[in-house]
């Protein structure tokens, strides 16, 4: 997926929303989502604005990260029940969730999982995934049938999905999408010219790319993607802030705001329908 004169790009927008993440306290931010309930509304409100995909990570009784796989399963459960989203869970959970617990989240059987191309700095803290860790998710998204999104917060990231494409083939259902996460503290820059670095830096099988700018990186990023042929994903995971001195109150405001500019750009949003044929994930229940 270089970028080229030559590739037109795709007609909709994909548009993610992560409305939770690990690292945001509810205490802090009232509005985030952090319960069953709130997630669902959340995910409810979002598809109507024009999300494909819902990127979920979870939270304890105490509004903590967790990895509960009993709680992972019914929030999946809930989620379809009540939206065509594409489920999507993090295997990143919190930077100080274990190997073990992480492999474990693919047993909640999500339409497609978060996988990481490898280790970060996050911030004061570090985002561990060693090679030998981010082949066996991998190999296991193979045998579950979930499809990854690949995870790339630097230009190693990059080369490293190459590496592992060439020793390990094409992910089930033989697209390969990945998501450029930038202005991570420790990672790449929220700028035009690092996406376009990495855009230009995809393998060959790459079929599909989304980008997401944290924080006040949110709207370059966006804009550039969009220009670029990419998709977006948007969401209080990755800023709190909708403009300077205003707070988002709810996630469905980003997404509205990223299904505007994919209107402007000519690239609707995608529906979820068109989302699973776009990743091919498994056909949605029932």
């Amino acid at each position: 997926m270089a970028l080229s004169q030559t590739t037109p790009p795709p007609a909709g927008t994909l548009i993610t929303v992560a409305p939770t993440g690990a690292e945001t306290s509810k205490a802090d931010v009232p509005a985030l989502p952090t319960t069953l309930d709130e997630l669902v509304e959340t995910a409810v409100r979002c598809e109507a604005a024009g999300a494909g995909l819902v990127h979920v990570h979870i939270r304890d009784d105490e509004h903590l990260p967790t990895l509960d796989l009993s709680r992972l399963t019914e929030t999946v459960a809930a989620l379809r029940a009540e939206t065509s989203l594409v489920v999507q869970l993090s295997t990143g959970g919190s930077v100080h969730d274990p190997y073990e617990h992480r492999l474990r989240v693919l047993e909640a059987a999500p339409d497609s999982c978060s996988l990481t191309m490898g280790t970060v700095n996050f911030g004061d803290e570090v985002f561990l995934n060693p090679w030998p860790f981010v082949i066996e998710l991998y190999q296991l998204t193979q045998q579950r049938e979930v499809v990854p999104e690949f995870e790339l917060f630097d230009l190693g990231h990059v080369a490293a999905l190459h590496r592992l494409l060439d020793a390990h083939g094409l992910p089930y259902g033989g697209r390969v999408h990945c998501d450029l996460v930038m202005g991570v503290p420790g990672g790449m820059p929220g700028t035009a010219a690092a996406l376009v670095a990495a855009v230009q830096a995809l393998p060959a099988a790459v079929t599909s790319w989304s980008a997401t700018g944290i924080g006040r990186s949110t709207l370059p990023v966006a804009l550039a993607a969009l220009s670029a042929g990419g998709h977006l994903r948007v969401g209080m995971e990755d800023t709190v802030s909708y403009a300077r001195g205003r707070p988002v109150t709810h996630n469905a405001e980003l997404v509205e705001r990223a299904a505007d500019l994919a209107t402007l750009a000519q690239r609707p949003p995608m529906s979820a329908a068109e989302v699973r044929d776009l990743l091919q994930v498994r056909p949605a229940p029932g």
